[in-house]
């Protein structure tokens, strides 16, 4: 919702007018709430963006630490719903697999159970290389 604030020229008086859409306002004749004048001065104000309660509290300048406290880890829906919400704040396509644990989360399904149905991911192996072979064969630069 848009909102403007002006200066009237007739009181002096601040005054804050609120709009449903930008079309209204830009059809609209803005006039002092306080004595009817039509002569006032639009004034720079301070930008407000709405964000989300997660996103809110990624931005703030007191995350620590203790943020997630009150993130019941025993409670599968919630920790979908949380993680659905961290996806959208990133904007990034985190891919059908995070996809379909989040959906597994928020159906309430436990994460141990979702885990054990997943492909085994040897904690020993490393990944690919993008050379081509494996992180110890550097395609023949290593000396």
């Amino acid at each position: 919702m848009p909102t403007y604030e002006y200066r009237c020229n007739a009181c002096h008086r601040k005054v804050t007018l609120h709009y449903k859409t930008y079309a209204e306002y830009d059809e609209a004749v803005p006039v002092c709430t306080h004595c009817g004048s039509a002569d006032l001065t639009r004034l720079i104000s301070r930008v407000a963006i709405r964000r989300s309660p997660l996103g809110r509290l990624m931005n703030s300048d007191d995350v620590n630490d203790n943020a997630f406290d009150d993130l019941d880890t025993d409670d599968p829906v919630m920790l979908g719903r949380m993680l659905r919400e961290m996806s959208a704040e990133t904007g990034e396509d985190l891919g059908g697999e995070f996809e379909e644990v989040v959906d597994r989360l928020e159906r309430g399904e436990s994460p141990e159970d979702i885990e054990s149905s997943l492909p085994d991911m040897p904690a020993d192996v490393p990944p690919p290389s993008p050379l081509g072979g494996g992180l110890g064969d550097l395609g023949g630069l290593d000396d």
